[in-house]
């Protein structure tokens, strides 16, 4: 029985138990829609193009090429190959995979250590006598030290659990980072295209009020129009100028923060022209069922990440309260005052050693430490959850965002072309002295509100299509 006795025990201390939770997923919400109200399958489409949701299906991993716009294309390859943040979150997740692959050898294997000493020095007779002459003499010794802490309550293990927990979240920040990075160059691409838009429509705008102004300074000097009249048109010229500064500070914010995205110095920046017009309108948007936007979600999952490595710091301090046993200082070597005769079975040397310990009164830090992983596990609980439910918000809000663009771009185009055709009724009338120049000036501003505010609307669609395939996840998952 003696034979089989030590094999049997060193098993049990090499594998042993692990003490603390086993972590487990969180479940997905039960929930089979996103909105609290039915959800459309398609957008209006009378005047605009019509959108439709396309429940149950993946997102593609480069949902961007469904604009059509080669130009976004090579500006979102740019800023995957020289962005700054995205180089970061890689270098963080290989550190954290360095340091798992470290604290994995550190924890579960032997620690070996081979050491080499040479010493000369002198003997005294005084020490023990004076019987003895004093001499000099060399010493040398070769030993391999070997110590190992058996993980019989899984502490060790915990930690590595941890540490993998902590690979699978920089992991996930990596993809949280991809998946801001392109969203943020679609996003700001289209808001860039739609400022260009606007500046072009108010150039427009003061070219026909310039020359407007020039027909009322006209018929001013021949007596058909007032003073007044001059003034009047002189100032709508000037407010819808004044409108023309913020608008080119708004686009050179914007082509500043592009560059940035991609990699580059504003200064040194080539950013293409993009149309707004140009850019092809997704028809078609896939929408993942609700339980998969847990799996979907970077953020969500490098939440969870999170809560599975405050799980495992609950089973380490919860293995610290019990006993540790070490083997310590197990060594074995050869010692001689000749280094040629150095390997001998006569100078031959070897110990080893153990330790057992148990704590026994720590004026309760162990246990208090227990209690705080425990708080800790709670609060990343919490987080968690707070971190599902604004990733379904975020899904809702860009739903209804969706939905409710297409009608204010229904009705955008309606006012703009309502606004047109007014205008133009109403020049032709003042020129036959039908209608007052205030009616003429009220026509000309509603018409540029009216053309600007369709504009707007036109990108917010883009913008708002662009965010819902960010909320859903953004397809990351299909990335090669």
């Amino acid at each position: 029985m003696r034979r089989y006795f030590l094999p049997v025990l060193l098993s049990l201390l090499l594998a042993g138990c692990m003490v603390g939770p086993n972590f487990h997923r969180p479940c997905a919400p039960n929930t089979k829609t996103y909105t609290h109200a039915p959800q459309p399958t398609k957008t209006v489409g009378k005047t605009v193009k019509t959108q439709y949701f396309v429940s149950k299906a993946d997102i593609p991993g480069q949902w961007w090429t469904l604009y059509h716009s080669p130009a976004l294309n090579n500006l979102i390859v740019k800023g995957l190959a020289n962005s700054p943040n995205l180089a970061a979150a890689k270098a963080s997740l290989r550190q954290a995979q360095y340091t798992y692959r470290a604290q994995w050898g550190n924890l579960m294997l032997p620690q070996v250590n081979g050491t080499f000493s040479a010493q000369r020095q002198r003997f005294s007779s005084a020490t023990i006598g004076d019987e003895f002459p004093s001499s000099i003499f060399n010493t040398f010794n070769a030993t391999v030290n070997v110590s190992y802490t058996f993980d019989v309550f899984g502490a060790s293990r915990r930690q590595l659990e941890a540490l993998c927990a902590q690979v699978d979240y920089q992991n996930f920040q990596l993809q949280a980072a991809y998946l801001t990075l392109t969203s943020n160059i679609v996003t700001t691409t289209i808001t860039i295209a739609s400022l260009q838009a606007q500046i072009k429509a108010t150039h427009e705008l003061i070219q026909s009020q310039a020359d407007q102004l020039a027909i009322v300074k006209k018929q001013f000097k021949l007596g058909g129009a007032s003073r007044a009249d001059v003034l009047s048109q002189d100032s709508q010229l000037a407010s819808t100028t004044a409108t023309l500064p913020p608008l080119q500070q708004s686009l050179a914010q914007s082509r500043h923060m592009l560059a940035i995205l991609i990699g580059e110095l504003p200064s040194e920046s080539d950013i293409p022209m993009v149309e707004l017009d140009a850019l092809i309108l997704p028809g078609k948007i896939p929408i993942s069922i609700p339980s998969l936007l847990v799996r979907q979600r970077p953020d969500i999952r490098a939440s969870e990440a999170l809560l599975h490595a405050a799980s495992a710091q609950v089973g380490v301090a919860t293995a610290n309260l019990y006993p540790q046993i070490t083997l310590t200082g197990t060594n074995y070597g050869w010692t001689s005052p000749v280094l040629p005769h150095l390997i001998n079975p006569a100078n031959n040397i070897w110990g080893i050693g153990g330790q057992l310990l148990q704590p026994i009164f720590n004026g309760g830090a162990l246990r208090y430490q227990r209690c705080a992983a425990i708080a800790a596990y709670e609060q990343a609980a919490a987080q968690y959850k707070q971190t599902v439910l604004q990733a379904f918000k975020n899904v809702a809000d860009s739903l209804r965002a969706v939905e409710n663009d297409a009608k204010l771009l229904q009705a955008q185009k309606w006012a703009e072309v309502s606004a047109r055709d007014s205008l133009n009724l109403t020049l032709k009338q003042y020129r036959l002295g039908g209608v007052s120049y205030l009616n003429l000036l009220t026509a000309q501003r509603q018409y540029q509100q009216a053309r600007i505010g369709r504009i707007q609307a036109q990108a917010a669609r883009f913008n708002d299509t662009a965010a819902l395939f960010q909320a859903l996840g953004g397809g990351w998952w299909n990335v090669c």
